[in-house]
């Protein structure tokens, strides 16, 4: 059983920081399908549409009939472990940096034999199979690998040493939630909490505004309140002089939703301000924050590991009702995907959300199914301690998600109206 991770000793302020460093990145351009289902916590794997054989590695042509017909399906992710070893030396740098390191060979229910990193709580094979379950993780460079887990959950298993490297989990982490005021930002704040984080910086954008569960909230002595206004750009940039070397993960909760289209109105006023929180606010939080946590992307077992932006189903496809917010959702989302190719370098992770309509006040004439600001905000940590990229939470968001990919003309057309 994995040992339960210990808080870390604070950092010796003299001490070198050691400089992040990533494992091999290469892949073809076909093995990109692992990676796109890691993203998403999916297990996918090639499947044969003429003679149904599973693939491993991904391939240009099926290995077994040559044909060309190959889809990425859900798979049965269960197998045995037939081999293991435990690397003691490696001539690549990111490795060798974390010797000792787990690997094995694992014979899937599915057909192909893999090679994937052990878990730590698997036991070593003595005769017959080990039975072990199958998970696609991203790596620090932002590809996927295979993880080989235990049958059945075993305690502190995300505590061990290589999930610790393939997941974002907030135990023991200084997280950085940007609106503390919002009702996105309570619950995020909360359930870091419940996750184990150690500290967390909660912004308030308005000391002016009373908030009953903000003032409760920050009563936690794990709690520090920081005032931060992501529209002000020496806000911002005083938040990060102050805590900036010290945030391991960053939430940005701070949005600005108003209904209206475009026709509709004389003035880019509407437009300006969703633009000015929801994308020019991401970019100053990245030039603040960015290059601190970047640099702390290697320190230690409790690393700079993520950032995180909560957008909308609506970054994909528009709301023409809400053709101005759409729109700064889906230029947040682009530069979301640039900030996530610049902090790759260092292993940062970015965590896009898409959820659904939240139950909030500028939500209030929208009609129901609507998530609960605590059911995102648990979607949120379960994602970081899986490691994934892109999450979608609640029945509208896979619903626009699975139709966008089946007809996305239709999809405009339907939201359209």
């Amino acid at each position: 059983m994995t040992e339960p991770l210990l808080k870390p000793r604070k950092k010796n302020p003299v001490e070198r920081t050691r400089l992040a460093t990533r494992p091999p990145g290469a892949r073809s351009r076909t093995a990109l399908g692992l990676t796109r289902a890691a993203a998403e916590g999916r297990f996918e794997l090639q499947v044969c549409a003429d003679c149904g054989s599973v693939q491993y590695p991904p391939r240009e042509v099926c290995g077994y009939c040559l044909s060309e017909h190959l889809a990425w399906k859900p798979v049965d992710n269960r197998g045995e472990l037939i081999a293991l070893s435990t690397l003691r030396h490696s001539n690549d740098l990111y490795f060798r940096e974390r010797l000792p390191w787990r690997v094995g060979t694992v014979k899937m229910t599915a057909g192909p034999v893999v090679v994937a990193h052990i878990h730590e709580d698997c036991a070593a094979p003595e005769g017959t199979g080990v039975p072990v379950r199958l998970t696609l993780k991203l790596d620090r460079s932002g590809q996927a690998v295979l993880h080989a887990l235990p049958a059945k959950d075993t305690p502190n298993m995300n505590d061990a040493a290589q999930m610790r490297e393939s997941t974002c989990d907030p135990k023991f982490r200084r997280v950085l939630v940007t609106d503390g005021k919002s009702a996105m930002g309570l619950a995020t704040a909360r359930a870091m909490l419940d996750a184990g984080a150690a500290t967390i910086f909660l912004g308030d954008p308005s000391s002016w505004k009373t908030v009953a569960a903000f003032d409760k909230l920050a009563a936690d002595p794990r709690v520090q309140v920081v005032e931060l206004d992501v529209t002000d750009t020496d806000s911002v940039d005083r938040v990060a002089a102050s805590i900036g070397g010290k945030v391991e993960i960053l939430v940005n909760t701070a949005s600005h939703l108003r209904d209206g289209g475009i026709l509709g109105r004389k003035d880019v006023i509407l437009a300006r301000d969703a633009m000015e929180v929801n994308v020019l606010g991401l970019m100053r939080l990245a030039q603040a924050f960015g290059p601190g946590m970047c640099f702390r992307a290697a320190d230690g077992s409790n690393h700079a590991v993520a950032w995180v932006n909560v957008l909308s189903i609506h970054a994909l496809a528009a709301l023409p009702s809400r053709g101005a917010w759409s729109a700064s959702m889906a230029a947040a989302l682009s530069a979301s995907q640039t900030l996530r190719a610049e902090l790759r370098g260092a292993g940062v992770r970015v965590l896009n959300v898409f959820p659904g309509p939240i139950e909030e006040d500028w939500e209030q004439l929208t009609p129901p199914p609507k998530l609960a600001p605590a059911a995102v905000a648990k979607a949120i940590v379960k994602g970081l301690q899986d490691g994934i990229e892109d999450l979608y939470v609640g029945d509208i968001a896979e619903e626009i998600r699975e139709r966008l990919r089946d007809n996305h003309k239709a999809v405009e057309r339907e939201l359209g109206q």
